[in-house]
């Protein structure tokens, strides 16, 4: 699995920053462990707004105590990384491993709020995942939802 190249745009974004992935505390796995479960752990806002949110530090942080699990964190681009990320056919990735969201075995996402919801199916169209699951085939990630918006099932 390849390692995205982001040194073509970087410079073109307004907070290249978000979509670097190597804070302080951040968590790095050997990602061509074969049996390694990848799972990527996506808020459907900014980096900015998904950084502030305590419950994901901690799944980011209890998920990846499993030595055989690979938790990495996903965000929402901006409107100029989007925008630059459909014109040169650049997937949605992980920050850790800059890998395509695609090479996960899961991908979740968190609903903290209703406006996100949108931003859930812009996610997986940049992903190139099929937002239907009956247009999604085996080799496509397991998707799931959770959080707040996720338990009310009368909506």
């Amino acid at each position: 699995m390849e390692k995205i190249d982001l040194s073509r745009i970087l410079k073109k974004v307004e907070k290249p920053a978000r979509y670097l992935g190597n804070e302080v505390n951040s968590i790095h796995k050997d990602t061509t462990k074969i049996d390694l479960i990848r799972y990527a752990h996506c808020f459907p806002d900014l980096y900015e707004v998904g950084m502030s949110h305590l419950g994901s530090h901690i799944l980011y942080d209890v998920i990846n105590k499993d030595e055989e699990v690979f938790c990495e964190r996903c965000y929402a681009p901006g409107v100029d990384m989007e925008k630059l990320m459909r014109e040169k056919d650049i997937p949605l990735f992980a920050l850790e491993s800059r890998q395509a969201i695609t090479n996960f075995d899961f991908v979740t996402f968190t609903l903290q709020y209703e406006l996100s919801y949108t931003n859930i199916l812009n996610m997986l169209d940049l992903g190139r995942i099929p937002i239907l699951r009956k247009d999604r085939k085996l080799d496509d990630p397991f998707i799931m939802v959770g959080g707040p918006c996720a338990y009310n099932s009368d909506l």
